[in-house]
């Protein structure tokens, strides 16, 4: 009983209560940025669509993420690790949401910046596409949906192609195998760093969604997300990883990534006429 306390029962709450701490320094945060941001205010109010838009779209997102924190808590065995690893990484995630959200408030005061970014965005959502389809014709399952995947995964390769080389370069999304067993205080370090090792691409994609959801519903969500993954991986990281990983899940996700970039691109337009 208790090594089940420590094992399980002090970690799975400790990440509640991180998720908790967040969602209140986001929303301290967002009322800073309304009082020295943009005329328009980012609204604190929590619609449930704006939360299981985040939390979707998070959880599709997180992959490599999964897979990464089952083998970093594989060689990092023990409880005070395992709310190492979560703190960290919550935080970390956080960082991410916070920088994104402040690029955002600021750039859609000047509408070029703003195109830049959307543009910039949509094209990162192009290639998160394309890479869950690749990992969708991957596997046997759904072999009936094959054939539609392989069509999209040929326009989608054929637009990516142009902008991957670019994208590469300012935005890593690099498949880190050398996992080392750390103490206390340096895997926390380490943790924090793993959202912008693994997931800047994914901050960077969300912004096409910021003018159609509440932003702060959003990032809630986002930040349920990591909450649900993070107690899934401590329960049972295999079986949380193959869920992720599911065929039906990939197809969902990279048809939800290519609509989001085309109402990006969408949107992109739209700021145009407002340049000149």
């Amino acid at each position: 009983m208790k090594k089940l306390f420590y094992d399980q029962f002090i970690p799975l709450t400790l990440t509640v209560l991180t998720f908790l701490g967040i969602s209140l320094l986001l929303f301290f945060y967002i009322n800073i940025l309304n009082l020295v941001g943009a005329r328009e205010k980012i609204l604190t109010q929590i619609k449930i669509v704006d939360v299981t838009i985040g939390l979707t779209i998070y959880l599709k997102t997180s992959i490599d993420f999964a897979i990464f924190i089952g083998n970093l808590m594989k060689s990092n065995p023990g409880w005070k690790k395992r709310v190492s690893i979560e703190i960290g990484t919550a935080v970390g995630n956080a960082i991410g949401i916070l920088l994104i959200l402040t690029l955002w408030n600021f750039f859609r005061e000047i509408p070029l910046l703003m195109l830049i970014m959307i543009i910039l965005a949509s094209l990162v959502l192009l290639l998160m596409a394309e890479e869950s389809v690749d990992d969708f014709l991957a596997q046997e399952k759904y072999k009936k949906l094959h054939r539609g995947a392989r069509l999209l995964q040929k326009e989608l390769n054929f637009i990516n192609k142009f902008f991957k080389p670019f994208l590469g370069k300012i935005l890593p999304n690099l498949k880190i195998t050398n996992i080392k067993t750390l103490s206390f205080f340096n895997l926390l370090f380490f943790s924090l760093t793993i959202p912008f090792i693994l997931g800047l691409d994914d901050f960077a994609g969300y912004i096409p969604l910021f003018s159609i959801v509440n932003v702060f519903g959003f990032a809630i969500g986002v930040f349920l997300g990591h909450m649900i993954l993070n107690l899934g991986l401590f329960l049972s990281p295999s079986r949380t990883i193959t869920i992720v990983r599911s065929p039906l899940v990939l197809v969902v996700g990279a048809s939800a990534f290519t609509a989001i970039a085309l109402w990006g691109f969408y949107e992109a337009i739209r700021i145009i006429p407002s340049i000149f």
